[in-house]
């Protein structure tokens, strides 16, 4: 695989792009109604985090936000945590999903390993969303009231969160390929009332039965009042050994057609709890809000993801990421969102590209991982299917390597808007996102996002350029987390972001901000290799892994020792028919120390049948720090969630025999 160097132009849009998207069309608003005028994304950018007030209430004004109430104030003050936003607004997120919509038009494309593809209409997902609240309220859900999700990406799983949402209720949703632990730990902390559960799911071409393990939640969830249940497995399935259980048919099914109503709430009041991936300890039940979520998916899913209603907006996710909270914003910009369930790589990994050209997708969500993996078995999917309706490619989850976004001008399409992002749970959105309007540089993210106030800090707190930092928020934002549930004095929410640099949001990601303003991720900060006083990105090392073509993943971690020196093994999975010899390990260290450093070459390389990943297919490479620490697995681990939890096994034996 030949290298790119990161920065390297590989796009620009032209005059007439320009002027078809939403930011431009946003700009021209601007000037005519508060009489600014902004020649380029920066000034804009710049703005719009000197003068937040101004630029968010732009974008109640722009977006034309319904209250019941009107708001007091903007932002109640500079200071963070604990900022509240549009004091006395009162607003719900149903009701701005389905506004202003033409009834006969696709909301929803879905398909599945057991579901063939099919179309939902506006006017279906209203009358189903309505169907569902009217039970909803037949059971006494309430205003702040929690619902449960332990559901597939499908098409019911929309429905029940727009009709958890439309009453003011709780929402919260587990894979359900996530471990029986996993989700008790997630849903005993919130109390949940009602919960909405399948009989199992299919993932490259398996069945798993999960009825033992929806009995088992249920058992440890005393505050429920009912399940709704839906035979997705099973169609003849009834659930009959689950208590106060009625079948999702029954749910939805009504006898006069009753309109949806809207619960107002306060801007600041809870839309859902997301959860932390949970590899360590307990899962975060982070809070966020109706009318921060509304707000800043508006923004980041019509300028940063340029949509609109023509378009048709994919990401493979799960409902346990918070990608799936986002995939479903996608719906305020009236798109068309697309749903897939199961494994994206069978039966083979043509299978997402082949389903884009089936659904006639214009954003084609995905993670860094899935992009290298098509680079590396040499995929050319623009020569296979028909992408001609393909505006763009978003990737996240991890960084994308040079190559990665060569690989898609090469393969994939030429005239193509490419946009790494990154964000976190934490905000439910990306801090560093696209702009159909500024050019793509490989290995760059080519923005910060509109109303965030990143910079790259040093260890000092000062704002740096062309140096890699630490990932800073010096303003409030709107999704932030309003709380951590049950974080009644706010400690752990405050140990979570706060506690680096008082006041400022640190967000735990290496960060360089070019003189460009384009942006590098180089992993997390707290899992960087540090040699000699020398820091570098894991995603560095690994991009110089990845040029050994027999090896298909590495994972590496820094392991700090008592004379002040550390141990930094490197983990290597093989490509089927290859083992790791000697020449492949001289390979590997060529790579690392003249595209990194010669200190950041590792102190061994080792060969694993598998690497740790959480279901959403992150590295673990903190808790497998930890674990070769001497940390106890259970303390760091919670392997209900993750991927492949035996690939553990391997590193704890490596504690104990080699360290």
């Amino acid at each position: 695989m030949e290298q790119i160097k990161e920065g390297t132009l590989l796009w620009k849009p032209d005059e007439s792009w320009k002027e078809q998207s939403n930011i431009y069309d946003y700009m021209k608003w601007i000037k005519i109604h508060k009489n600014l005028n902004f020649e380029d994304y920066h000034s804009l950018w710049q703005w719009s985090v000197e003068e937040i007030e101004a630029f968010w209430e732009s974008q109640w004004e722009y977006f034309d936000v319904q209250s019941k109430q009107p708001y007091n104030m903007v932002l109640s003050s500079h200071q963070m945590p604990g900022t509240k936003w549009f004091e006395g607004a009162e607003i719900n997120y149903t009701e701005h999903i389905f506004r202003n919509r033409q009834m006969d038009k696709p909301a929803i494309i879905h398909s599945s390993e057991n579901r063939d593809k099919a179309e939902i209409t506006w006017g279906q997902l209203y009358e189903d969303t309505a169907a569902l609240q009217q039970t909803l309220k037949e059971l006494g859900i309430e205003k702040g009231d929690r619902i449960v999700a332990y559901m597939p990406n499908i098409y019911e799983s929309i429905v029940a969160f727009l009709a958890s949402a439309s009453l003011g209720a709780i929402w919260s949703s587990a894979s359900p390929d996530f471990g029986t632990q996993s989700v008790i730990d997630r849903f005993q902390q919130i109390e949940p009332k009602v919960m909405i559960t399948v009989d199992g799911y299919r993932y490259g071409g398996k069945d798993f039965d999960r009825t033992k393990v929806v009995e088992s939640i249920q058992t440890e969830l005393p505050t429920l009042k009912a399940t709704i249940a839906i035979p997705y497995l099973n169609q003849n399935y009834h659930f009959s050994r689950l208590k106060n259980v009625r079948l999702w048919s029954e749910a939805i099914k009504s006898d006069k057609q009753v309109p949806l109503t809207y619960e107002h709430v306060p801007f600041n009041d809870p839309l859902w709890v997301l959860f932390s991936s949970g590899t360590t300890g307990k899962p975060k039940p982070i809070v966020q809000s109706q009318g921060g979520i509304l707000l800043e998916h508006l923004k980041a899913l019509t300028f940063h993801a340029d949509l609109g209603e023509d378009d048709r907006f994919f990401w493979y996710t799960t409902t346990g990421w918070m990608m799936w909270n986002f995939l479903v914003g996608g719906l305020l910009t009236g798109s068309t969102i697309i749903l897939y369930d199961g494994n994206p790589a069978y039966p083979d990994k043509k299978m997402l590209w082949k389903f884009a050209e089936e659904t006639k997708m214009t954003l084609f969500g995905t993670s860094a991982s899935y992009i290298t993996a098509c680079m590396k078995e040499e995929l050319k999917p623009g020569e296979e299917f028909d992408l001609s309706n393909l505006k763009s490619i978003s990737s996240t989850g991890s960084p994308l390597p040079p190559e990665g976004f060569r690989w898609c001008y090469d393969n994939v399409k030429e005239d193509l808007w490419i946009a790494s992002v990154s964000g976190g749970t934490d905000v439910c959105t990306a801090f560093i996102l696209g702009a159909p309007i500024l050019p793509v540089y490989a290995g760059e993210l080519q923005c910060r996002g509109l109303g965030a106030k990143i910079e790259s800090f040093n260890d000092d707190g000062d704002p740096e350029i062309n140096e890699v930092g630490e990932l800073v928020l010096t303003e409030p934002f709107p999704s932030m987390p309003i709380y951590f549930w049950n974080d009644e004095d706010g400690s752990r929410m405050h140990d979570s972001y706060f506690d680096i640099f008082p006041g400022i949001w640190c967000h735990g990601d290496y960060l360089k901000i070019t003189d460009r303003h384009t942006c590098v991720i180089y992993g997390r900060s707290d899992a960087t290799i540090n040699r000699g006083g020398i820091r570098i990105g894991t995603s560095e090392i690994y991009r110089a892994v990845d040029q050994v073509n027999e090896i298909a993943d590495s994972l590496i971690v820094d392991i700090p020792k008592d004379n002040g020196d550390s141990l930094t093994p490197l983990f290597v999975q093989m490509k089927d028919g290859f083992t790791l010899t000697e020449e492949v390990g001289k390979a590997v260290k060529k790579q690392i120390r003249t595209q990194c450093s010669p200190r950041h070459v590792p102190t061994g390389i080792y060969e694993v049948t598998d690497l740790p990943k959480t279901l959403n297919g992150k590295k673990l490479e903190i808790p497998v720090k930890k674990i070769l620490m001497g940390k106890s697995v259970d303390n760091v681990v919670n392997r209900g969630s993750l991927n492949n939890p035996k690939s553990l096994d391997y590193f704890i034996q490596f504690a104990k025999e080699q360290l």
